[in-house]
């Protein structure tokens, strides 16, 4: 087995890692694929008008498609919504919950319903993403001669980004929706280091600003890295055990919590919010003139919330911190983990199993999230206040960075793992052919 090259070696790990490159490129290649039916000219400049409102935030996970107005200009956002909006059900909806404890055929029920919720919400979004276009002046028909083909596209596009994601987790490496929303924000770097370079030479940022840009990223990276990595390890003790003649000792293990139990959902969530009215200002004051009151009033209301304005930093900290709050009690539920803990004969040492134990670990989780929710919203809102008040250049927003990085230790961890149940295979191997030589 040693002397095995390493493509064979290695075959299966090639094999995924060439599934999920080939799978990416087909994503890049779809987002360049327009709608049919679009004034390219009107779009540009549309764009160019909504800088910074929640055009910029869609556009930024659809790794630039909307900008384009290709396929996949909705991206993977109707199928994380219909996830998040699944999960909330099943913590009302008895049935749903009940599902959750089935094992995989509930989960399968559940994935199913996840995506026909995916494709109501990309149906709902499709034909108003098309109304808005011909508000807009954008399309170069009306009626139903733009709305079939357009909403046609559009769905179809969100829908193979939902399959595409799910064969990269199945035949590949690494989540394959946090996958497709990686590339698309990795895919605006070159023009974010272009920015950054033509800054310099036009003197709009000094060569100072840049360095102090550059060591502040490697800073806030090894901060989400540390973070990401923590946990809070509680003792778990399991009870003696007596089978039959045979008597087993008491085992000791832990319980991790993650410090950031919610990931990257609270920045998107609080980003989504506070960027709407920004863009409805916007888009009505552009799309009627003679709004009059309700235009001056979305206009001053999309002024003052404005990425980097007073006003939007806290309500942005502020909302990040409730959705941190909330989208733990979601994915975590203490009384349920104590419940599995009673059952399974452990417990916390100096804890008395039951509901003493869901209170402690309430407690605890309470503490880690209050830390996870202040760390993603110093991330989050580090780069506005340093791009606003200090004028430090920080072309990708704290949110993109921490998908970024956070997407990339999934990866490595998966990848990590492949190597280890490879190796393992390969050493089981090789004690078979030992154990029983050919001839």
């Amino acid at each position: 087995m040693k002397g095995q090259p390493f493509h064979v070696k290695y075959r299966e790990i090639i094999r995924r890692m060439s599934f999920l490159i080939g799978a990416l490129l087909v994503f890049r290649l779809g987002a360049h694929i327009p709608v049919p039916g679009i004034n390219n000219a009107a779009l540009e400049n549309l764009f160019h008008a909504n800088q910074g409102t929640i055009l910029g935030l869609f556009n930024m996970f659809s790794g630039g498609a909307l900008e384009r107005m290709s396929i996949l200009a909705l991206g993977i956002m109707p199928y994380i919504s219909a996830s998040i909006i699944v999960q909330l059900m099943s913590t009302v909806i008895p049935s749903l919950e009940a599902l959750k404890k089935e094992g995989e055929q509930g989960k399968r029920k559940i994935n199913q319903y996840t995506r026909q919720g995916t494709l109501l919400l990309a149906v709902v979004q499709a034909v108003g993403m098309c109304a808005g276009l011909i508000g807009q002046g954008i399309t170069l028909s009306v009626g139903l001669a733009f709305y079939i083909p357009a909403v046609t596209s559009l769905v179809a596009g969100t829908m193979f980004l939902m399959w595409l994601g799910e064969q990269i987790t199945e035949r590949g490496i690494g989540n394959g929706i946090s996958m497709i929303i990686f590339a698309g924000i990795v895919a605006g770097l070159p023009k974010l280091i272009m920015q950054s370079v033509s800054s310099v030479d036009n003197g709009q940022t000094s060569l100072i600003g840049l360095v102090i840009f550059g060591l502040l990223s490697l800073g806030v990276l090894a901060a989400i890295v540390f973070i990401e990595k923590a946990q809070r390890r509680i003792p778990v003790n399991y009870a003696q055990k007596q089978q039959g003649r045979r008597i087993f000792t008491a085992q000791q293990t832990h319980l991790p919590l993650k410090i950031n139990m919610a990931g990257v959902i609270p920045a998107i969530f609080a980003s989504s919010l506070l960027l709407f009215p920004a863009s409805l200002g916007q888009w009505v004051g552009s799309a009627d003139p003679n709004a009059g009151f309700i235009k001056s009033s979305l206009q001053d209301l999309a002024l003052v919330l404005s990425p980097g304005q007073p006003l939007y930093l806290v309500l942005f900290g502020a909302l990040i911190i409730f959705f941190c709050y909330f989208y733990t009690a979601l994915v975590f539920s203490p009384k349920e983990v104590s419940e599995n803990l009673k059952r399974s004969g452990a417990y916390v040492p100096g804890i008395r199993p039951g509901e003493q134990t869901a209170r402690y670990l309430d407690h605890i989780l309470n503490r880690l999230t209050f830390i996870g929710a202040i760390y993603i919203t110093v991330i989050c809102l580090m780069p506005m206040i340093l791009q606003s008040s200090f004028g430090i250049p920080f072309y990708l927003g704290g949110t993109s960075l921490l998908i970024v990085v956070v997407v990339v230790m999934d990866f490595m961890a998966q990848l990590q793992a492949h190597l280890t149940s490879h190796q393992y295979d390969n050493q089981t191997l090789m004690r078979k052919t030992t154990a029983h030589p050919k001839g």
